[in-house]
């Protein structure tokens, strides 16, 4: 699995610098010759979208590289941060390209009309932005990939941009030139977007936020699968990076010796681990008898009944944070 992420990740990050290096060099060539405002909006778009392109294929180069002794559980948790230096240079952009907007719609200024090149290239760049999100969003889920989930999120919002800056073109081509620069502004509200999201997304990673609610419920529902479990409780799992750490407690019969408890340790943990985006697992392991189980508030302090103990309580009540 390593390795498959590895390349993977790679391979997006080189596809990625590829495209947007190309569109860049695109846009910019169409806007020396046009002069529009909208598409300058957009080569400068281009521009920050492949000066972060760099940040991430080297960001990815360093998470994906293996274990060692100064960092024993990999090097994944670098990937929040390279995802906020995209932020960083994303809002940079956009306040470069708001600036200008506003600079030409309080004086007045419209460039003439950009005609088919302009809309030729950012035709294209829809096109191309919106198979390149497709494709970075599913290599995203499927390896749980912050960076690349925040280039997903800031190519979905080139799409759009793309598409406003379209309008400015067509708008000026018909003889409404002052849509040029609005267009232009809205590229800019959506890049500084594109950067509120990138931070909203990763911060959490950062400051050890909890999972999404079916994780944590999935994990307390391979816990009680297996058949010697009576319980589990004190569960906690949060964000070390990308990934996820799982603490939790789980209650076997007090007459279990040593190597069944360790056992059932082990397996619990194994089907935990399993999991995608579970990194660390950690089972304690409680004698049913010693009446740890702490309840949730919705279950009214009383644990429920396990129909494998004869109507005894402490059987399999649900886990809590």
């Amino acid at each position: 699995m390593v390795v498959d992420r590895k390349a993977a990740l790679r391979r997006v990050g080189l596809v990625v610098l590829g495209a947007n290096l190309g569109l860049l060099v695109a846009k910019a060539a169409v806007y020396e010759t046009t002069g529009s405002l909208a598409v300058g909006s957009e080569a400068v778009n281009s521009l920050s979208d492949t000066l972060y392109s760099l940040i991430v294929l080297g960001g990815l180069y360093l998470t994906t590289q293996p274990p060692d002794f100064e960092h024993p559980h990999g090097h994944e948790r670098i990937e929040p941060f390279v995802s906020l230096v995209v932020a960083v240079g994303v809002f940079l952009a956009g306040g470069v390209v708001l600036f200008e907007a506003v600079q030409h719609l309080s004086r007045g200024l419209s460039p003439p009309a950009a005609g088919a090149p302009a809309i030729a290239v950012l035709v294209g760049a829809v096109v191309i932005k919106l198979g390149l999100y497709r494709y970075v969003l599913g290599v995203a889920s499927e390896f749980s990939s912050p960076a690349l989930e925040a280039t997903a999120v800031d190519t979905r919002t080139d799409v759009l941009t793309a598409g406003a800056a379209l309008t400015g073109v067509v708008g000026a081509v018909v003889g409404i030139p002052i849509l040029d620069p609005a267009a232009a502004g809205l590229v800019a509200v959506g890049i500084i977007y594109t950067g509120l999201a990138i931070v909203r997304d990763n911060v959490g990673y950062l400051v050890g936020a909890g999972p999404p609610e079916p994780l944590r419920e999935k994990i307390i529902e391979l816990a009680l699968a297996h058949p010697d479990v009576r319980g589990a409780h004190d569960v906690i799992a949060h964000y070390v990076g990308p990934e996820v750490d799982v603490s939790l407690h789980i209650e076997v019969e007090g007459d279990r010796t040593l190597t069944e408890a360790h056992r059932i340790e082990t397996s619990v943990a194994s089907s935990i681990s399993d999991l995608q985006s579970i990194d660390e697992v950690f089972v304690h392991v409680d004698p049913r008898e010693a009446g740890e189980w702490k309840s949730d508030l919705s279950d009214g302090g009383s644990p429920p009944t396990d129909p494998r103990s004869d109507g005894e309580p402490g059987g399999r009540p649900r886990g809590r944070r």
